[in-house]
C-alpha cells in the first residue's frame, strides 16, 4: 500500500510518512490490544455523557436542545461551515469524518460514555420500541452496560445487518448494499495486518455508544490512520461511510460479527425487560399482526375510493366495464379493521408498560440478561 501523510494533530500542519506497511503498526491484532469488560460505578454515581453528532448547516436539530436533558453535553459538528466553532476537517465519509475527528481532538479528556448519532430525531433506524425517537434512545440509554461492554449499539434490532450482512469476497454488485464488493479491498487497506473475514455483521446505522476506557484501549495514532484513510480514499462520501457503517464494531470488539440478543440490548441497555426471548417474541408478534391488518385496512380503503369514482362515472353515463374486474368492497369492514387495531395496540402498550416497569428493578434487569447481581447493584 502507499505511503500517505499521518495527522500529528487537528491543528498540527506537520506530517510524517507512513512505513510501507502502515496498518500493522495500529490494529489491535498487531498492538495486542485486548478489550476487557469495564465496571459500573457505584450504585448513585454519575456518568459524564456527551452526544456527538453530525448535521448540515440548514438541518433543523431543535430537538436536541428542547429534548436531551442539559446534563448531557453536545457536541455537534457542523459538516459544511468550516467557520462553525465544531466542523470536521473534510466533510466525507457522512458521519465517519466527524465521529473520529471527535474522538482525536477529545482524547485526553474524554467523557465517561459518547454517543454517536446521527442528527434526525426520528428516522426508521432507531428502536422501534421508542416510536423511533432518537431523544429517547438517548433518555433511557444505560451508561452502566455502556461502560461494562464497551461498545453499545444504539440500535438492538437485527435487521437491517445481522446475523450478517456484508461478505467481502462477493464480486456482483448489490444496490441494497454497495459497499460489499469494495468491502475487500477497503479493509486491506485499514486493517492489513489483520486477515479478511468471510462474513461482516453488525445491526445498522451507525449509531453507537462507547466508554472511555475502550476508545482510549486503541491509540490515538489508529484513529489518525482512519481519518487519513478516509480523506485519501477514492471512494467517495457515501460509499466510504457505508464501508465504516460495517467497521466500527470490529474496530471496538475486535469482532467481525457482533450481533446482541435483541432482547438483551433492550432490557439491560434500555431498561425494556419483557422477561426472556419467549415474552419479547409475543410483542413482536402482535406489532406484526398490527402491521397486517392496518396495510389490510389501507387496501380495502383504496377498493372503496376505487369502486365509488367508478360509481360516479356510471351516473354520468359513462361505460363502467372495469366495474366488471373488481369486487365490490364489502361493507363495514373498517370498523372491523379499527376495532382490531385498538385491540392489538393496547395490548402491545400492555406489555410495553410491563416491561418498563420490570426493568427499573436491577435485579430483574441482570437475571435477564444473565448478569451476576448483588443485592445493593445498581443497573
Amino acid at each position: 500500500m502507499s505511503s500517505v501523510p499521518i495527522e500529528e494533530g487537528p491543528d498540527s500542519s506537520r506530517t510524517t510518512q507512513q512505513p510501507t506497511n502502515p496498518g500493522l503498526l495500529i490494529t489491535p491484532e498487531s498492538l495486542g490490544v485486548t478489550f476487557h469488560s469495564g465496571n459500573a460505578k457505584p450504585q448513585g454515581q454519575n456518568y459524564t455523557k456527551t452526544l456527538v453528532m453530525p448535521r448540515m448547516k440548514n438541518e433543523a436539530i431543535d430537538w436536541i436542545d428542547k429534548e436531551i436533558p442539559p446534563e448531557i453535553a453536545k457536541a455537534v459538528y457542523v459538516v459544511d461551515d468550516l467557520n462553525a466553532p465544531l466542523h470536521p476537517p473534510q466533510n466525507k465519509g457522512h458521519e465517519v469524518m466527524v465521529y473520529l475527528t471527535f474522538i482525536i481532538e477529545n482524547y485526553d479528556d474524554l467523557p465517561d460514555v459518547a454517543m454517536f448519532m446521527h442528527a434526525h430525531q426520528i428516522s426508521w433506524h432507531n428502536n422501534d420500541l421508542f416510536d423511533l425517537d432518537a431523544a429517547e434512545m438517548v433518555r433511557r440509554l444505560s451508561p452502566e452496560r455502556v461502560t461494562r461492554e464497551g461498545y453499545m449499539s444504539l440500535r438492538c434490532q437485527w435487521s437491517p445487518g445481522c446475523p450478517e450482512w456484508v461478505h467481502p469476497g462477493e464480486t456482483h454488485a448489490d444496490d441494497d448494499k454497495q459497499e460489499e464488493v469494495l468491502m475487500a479491498k477497503a479493509w486491506a487497506e485499514i486493517f492489513p495486518a489483520d486477515p479478511i473475514p468471510g462474513v461482516i455483521g453488525a445491526p445498522c446505522c451507525a449509531q453507537f455508544a462507547l466508554s472511555r476506557d475502550r476508545i482510549r484501549a486503541i491509540p490515538k495514532v489508529a484513529y489518525l490512520y482512519y481519518r487519513n484513510w478516509l480523506t485519501h480514499t477514492h471512494l467517495d462520501d457515501f460509499v466510504s461511510g457505508r464501508v465504516w457503517e460495517y467497521l466500527w464494531h470490529y474496530v471496538f470488539t475486535g469482532n467481525a460479527t457482533f450481533c446482541p440478543v435483541e432482547h438483551v440490548c433492550y432490557c439491560d441497555g434500555y431498561g425494556v425487560c419483557f422477561g426472556g426471548q419467549e415474552q419479547y417474541d409475543s410483542w413482536w408478534d402482535i406489532r406484526n399482526e398490527r402491521d397486517y391488518i392496518n396495510d389490510q385496512w389501507l387496501e380495502w380503503e383504496a377498493n372503496v375510493r376505487t369502486w365509488n369514482s367508478l360509481i360516479e362515472l356510471g351516473h354520468n353515463g359513462e361505460e363502467l366495464e372495469e366495474m366488471k374486474n373488481i369486487k365490490r368492497p364489502q361493507r363495514g369492514l373498517n370498523e372491523v379493521y379499527s376495532n382490531r387495531t385498538e385491540k392489538l395496540e393496547k395490548a402491545m402498550d400492555g406489555l410495553l408498560k410491563d416491561a418498563l416497569e420490570r426493568g427499573k428493578d436491577p435485579r430483574l434487569r441482570a437475571e435477564e440478561c444473565g448478569r451476576e447481581w448483588h443485592e445493593g447493584d445498581g443497573y
